[in-house]
């Protein structure tokens, strides 16, 4: 019988007793490790903009040709439509100030004279109308009541075009009120004068201060406002348009060297997408300046032809008016009112005024004429010049009758009852006048809707030829851009 050998080795196959786990003991506790070096946080980057990401964009798309093609592509399209925007609008701007001249400003300013006009021929008749007593004729009363009408006709078409609060709202209000006054005295005058009693004359003085105080010089002062509103439309309308011609050249250079680039690195003549481009620009350019030296052409024509002469032809029918009122007031008063002339001799204040007034007619009419342009325009004035030379010389006859005291004949001599009155010059003189105004009125009329057609079409033009040129400075580039695909 076999035994195994007694060994205090373990037999093969068996492993290390496991040894007993030992308890914790409760003892010191461990010491505390010692702390190292501190950790430096790691610094936050600034959050960028936008504005910042894109110029870092841009500059790394600029290194490369199809980069440095699309930033070319844009600015020309956006040189070609701000070039188009800034002609249409300058050229709106312009085309509305020429539509403002032919059909707002002039027409109110011409208003304005003829509410003048109206008024100082009212203030005559209603002179003559009581000169002449139970002899009035049913005509002459008629004038008065005509000019009364267009007066206060002219007045409200001026009031519903001019600006609420303004200073020309102001005066027109005033002449509203100051008109029924006026022909209340009128009236009154005229009903004492038919009964007999002197102190008519009293009442017509009364209205005639009331006409050369207040109401002709607010109708002077509306005319003038008007004249000035006329002057700034023109200034807008004739104004050359410099920002549009510039942006147009700088469109054109940019175009011009774009196309010069190409050519350097493809050896090709054209792009068809910036020719297109190109020629938009041009027709764009030429149009507006074309359009505008053509408009500037009618409209300083009708200014020089048309507005000077009918200002002038206006002042001189003003004049011919106010002659005619103080021959008869001269008459009506009968040297009650006097002044001193340039020697210092003491005069009739209206047979001075008469002289007076008498020799601006005789200015106007010479200027006048110097700036009619044709025998239509010249014929009347001659005419309104010989009829005012012919009443000078009844004017002295007249006034002479009633120096010598002989005031039937003088008055008769004045009212058209006797021989030769200067009542018929004075109609003949305004006749022509207004023969003349008319012809002036259609020369303007001509040459501001000349200028003013000059410029149709151009605002809207401008904007899609614009349109069209950066669609084709796009096309161009994006050509080129496909090369590289």
């Amino acid at each position: 019988m076999t035994h195994p050998p007694k060994s205090s080795a373990a037999p093969p196959g068996s492993g290390m007793p496991t040894m007993p786990a030992v308890p914790p003991q409760q003892g010191r506790p461990a010491p505390p490790t010692p702390p190292g070096p501190a950790e430096v946080p790691e610094p936050v980057s600034a959050r960028r903009t936008a504005f910042a990401e894109g110029v870092d964009r841009l500059r790394v798309a600029a290194t490369t040709e199809p980069g440095r093609l699309r930033i070319i592509g844009a600015l020309l399209a956006l040189l070609v439509v701000a070039f188009g925007a800034v002609t249409a609008w300058q050229m709106t701007d312009r085309a509305s100030a020429a539509d403002d001249v032919l059909n707002s400003s002039q027409p109110l300013s011409s208003d304005a004279a003829d509410i003048y006009r109206s008024l100082a021929d009212a203030n005559t008749a209603a002179a003559s109308g009581y000169l002449a007593g139970p002899q009035e004729k049913p005509g002459m009363r008629q004038t008065y009541e005509d000019d009364i009408r267009t007066a206060a006709g002219k007045l409200v078409t001026a009031a519903a075009n001019s600006e609420a609060g303004s200073d020309s709202a102001k005066t027109i209000a005033q002449l509203n009120k100051l008109l029924p006054q006026y022909k209340g005295l009128v009236e009154t005058a005229r009903a004492n004068n038919r009964q007999g009693y002197p102190v008519g004359g009293a009442y017509l003085r009364a209205a005639n201060e009331m006409m050369q105080g207040q109401l002709l010089p607010k109708a002077e002062d509306l005319y003038q406002r008007e004249n000035q509103r006329l002057n700034s439309d023109y200034a807008d309308a004739k104004s050359f348009p410099w920002a549009a011609t510039g942006l147009g050249l700088l469109a054109l250079g940019g175009l011009a060297w774009a196309q010069r680039r190409n050519y350097q690195r493809t050896n090709r003549v054209l792009n068809h997408g910036l020719v297109t481009a190109s020629a938009a620009s041009v027709v764009v350019l030429l149009w507006a300046v074309v359009g505008h030296t053509v408009a500037r052409a009618g409209l300083n024509d009708s200014y020089d032809h048309g507005v000077l002469s009918l200002n002038v032809l206006h002042d001189a029918r003003i004049a011919s008016l106010t002659a005619r009122s103080d021959e008869n007031l001269n008459l009506i008063r009968r040297g009650a009112d006097t002044t001193k002339n340039a020697k210092g001799d003491t005069v009739d204040l209206y047979s001075a005024g008469y002289d007076e007034q008498i020799d601006v007619l005789a200015d106007k009419l010479t200027k006048a004429d110097d700036l009619a342009d044709d025998s239509a325009g010249k014929t009347p004035v001659q005419d309104a010049n010989g009829y005012m030379k012919a009443w000078k010389d009844r004017h002295g006859v007249a006034q002479s009758m009633n120096d010598k005291g002989d005031y039937q004949k003088a008055r008769d001599k004045v009212i058209g009852v006797g021989k030769d009155p200067t009542s018929v010059c004075f109609d003949n003189v305004d006749k022509a006048l207004k023969t003349a105004l008319d012809h002036e009125q259609a020369e303007f009329h001509q040459a501001a809707s000349g200028g003013r057609d000059a410029l149709t079409g151009l605002p809207y033009g401008a904007a899609v030829l614009a349109v069209l040129g950066a669609a084709g400075a796009v096309v161009g580039i994006g050509r080129r851009l496909s090369e590289y695909r």
